[in-house]
């Protein structure tokens, strides 16, 4: 089966490298891809966002199934379109995909369904926000209503950082945010793939949203992660499958919209149990980097089995040893990267057991270079988080990046505990 991966990123470099396992698959074709993707698939100058275009590629070059890695693409529609020419595709339609396209959503969602969630409110101009901030207290939490890439979350501490938040967020005009109660406790991620009835537990992870050692620094995309995570015990994982990810699966199917994909559910484990702090609805990045090296079985079978609606004739087994990812970004990230930086030693890297998966590069004139802003995700794997932490620093500390930096404490908790 000839195959199309959208996306360009590090969590669609781990998809192409596992998919290119496949075999079912004949032909692995990207869009637009990045240089690491290259290794495993013929990359496409197309736009995930013209979606005319993608089903004509999908005609022409026969593909049988597309694979959307990042969330812009599912949130406008285009597996909706997709399935409306025959083309079988991984990845929720255009209402579903409101789980992530809209916080206010999927808070309204848990509202109706008793699902354990924070309180919350939206807010629709900034007097209501800055009111809702005054009933909430400090800390509170301040989220951009739709999608941002992973950036738009404060965590404010002080009435001036609160408001700075949303005073950022109501520049935009028609802005819309969720104002939340600060939950205490420990983040985990968990991953469900459903084809809209079944359910299938896909790992769990760990990642390090700060861009500094200690989670000190304003919020990125993800500096690093690991899995499983160990903290989401197996009764803590089923509390979440039963409280939180089956209601959630059970209400959007009796709305008429039944999710198909992969559910990306962040958790707070607080000491009354898992708490939805909001989902996603594609794999994570760089959790996607961390799951994929340790899933031991045929990733394409199974997310086709996701559209079938045959997910309840396919298993997933997982490898024991614990997956490590290290994220090498572009000096100034989060803010404006430092593009166009020379990246050289992968080889060696690789040489030594590590996976080097392409987040932000380019190839400019034969010669590998960053262009964005999370550039690599070295990831590793170990018998203990400590063992897949220092192989990952290990390869980490053998690619030749000047104008790149990495945090250097990833997994450190888990690390504490088994120490």
């Amino acid at each position: 089966m000839n195959v199309l991966l959208l996306g360009s990123g590090g969590r669609e470099h781990a998809l192409a490298w596992k998919l290119a396992q496949s075999p079912r698959l004949t032909r692995l074709f990207a869009a637009p891809g990045n240089p690491g993707i290259a290794a495993h698939a013929t990359l496409v100058d197309l736009s995930p966002d013209d979606h005319r275009a993608v089903i004509d590629f999908c005609r022409r070059e026969h593909i049988g199934f597309v694979v959307i890695g990042p969330e812009a693409p599912l949130v406008a529609g285009l597996a909706d379109n997709l399935r409306a020419v025959g083309v079988g595709v991984f990845g929720p339609g255009k209402v579903a995909a409101q789980l992530e396209g809209s916080k206010g959503f999927t808070k309204d969602l848990c509202a109706r369904e008793n699902i354990p969630t924070a309180r919350y409110e939206r807010v629709h101009a900034l007097d209501g926000a800055r009111a809702a901030v005054g009933e909430f207290g400090l800390p509170v939490v301040i989220k951009a209503d739709g999608l941002a890439a992973g950036k738009g979350v404060t965590i404010a501490t002080t009435a001036e950082e609160a408001d700075a938040a949303l005073v950022a967020l109501f520049d935009a005009n028609g802005a819309e945010a969720v104002i939340e109660e600060f939950l205490e406790g420990e983040e985990a991620s968990l991953f469900v793939l459903t084809d809209g009835t079944h359910l299938l537990p896909f790992g769990s992870a760990q990642d390090h949203k700060r861009v500094g050692d200690g989670d000190t620094g304003p919020n990125t995309g993800g500096m690093g992660a690991y899995s499983p995570a160990r903290v989401l015990t197996p009764e803590l994982e089923q509390r979440a499958i039963d409280e939180i990810v089956r209601p959630t699966v059970q209400a959007m199917a009796r709305i008429g919209h039944p999710f198909q994909g992969v559910l990306y559910a962040g958790l707070m484990l607080t000491a009354d149990g898992p708490s939805l702090i909001e989902y996603n609805a594609r794999f994570g990045d760089p959790e996607c980097e961390v799951l994929m090296p340790r899933l031991d079985g045929d990733l394409l079978e199974i997310l086709m089995a996701t559209d079938a609606g045959t997910l309840d004739a396919v298993s997933a087994a997982w490898r024991e040893e614990t997956a490590l990812t290290v994220v090498m970004a572009a000096s100034g990230y989060p803010g404006t990267p430092d593009r166009g930086g020379a990246i050289g030693g992968i080889g060696t890297a690789e040489a030594g057991g590590a996976i080097v998966f392409h987040a932000g590069t380019a190839d400019r004139d034969g010669a590998l270079v960053a262009n964005g802003g999370r550039v690599l995700a070295v990831t590793a794997t170990g018998a203990t988080v400590a063992e897949a932490q220092a192989a990952a620093y290990r390869a980490v500390d053998s690619i030749d990046f000047p104008t790149g930096f990495a945090r250097r404490d990833i997994g450190w908790r888990e690390v504490a505990r088994e120490g």
